[in-house]
């Protein structure tokens, strides 16, 4: 199935981060908290200005992007837990460079 945002919403995919500690302690599902770094898969066409022009979005797929904890909303799409949410709620855009760095602690 393929979904298409509407407006100004993007389809994330949180990317999971390392579950093991430096010592080598891994750190069971219930107990890991949910990565605040995804995949954009997909991008909506952009948002409406009051003058009725439209803005085009400054994502695109692929970018890989930090957003809130408790940004978007949930959905399953064949069985893939995604993320549907509004562009602003996105923070940043990791380039090449800092997708390598590890989330801090």
């Amino acid at each position: 199935m393929k979904i298409r945002p509407l407006y100004d919403r993007i389809i994330v995919k949180r990317i999971e981060q390392q579950r093991k500690t430096a010592s080598g302690i891994v750190i069971p599902d219930s107990a890991a908290e949910k990565p605040e770094q995804g995949e954009v898969l997909a991008v909506g066409q952009g948002k409406r200005n009051a003058d009725g022009s439209l803005q085009p979005p400054e994502l695109k797929v692929g970018d890989h992007v930090l957003f809130g904890k408790y940004a978007g909303q949930t959905v399953k799409v064949d069985g893939e837990e995604l993320l549907v949410m509004r562009e602003e709620d996105v923070f940043a855009v990791l380039t090449s460079q800092d997708a390598q760095l590890k989330k801090a602690a």
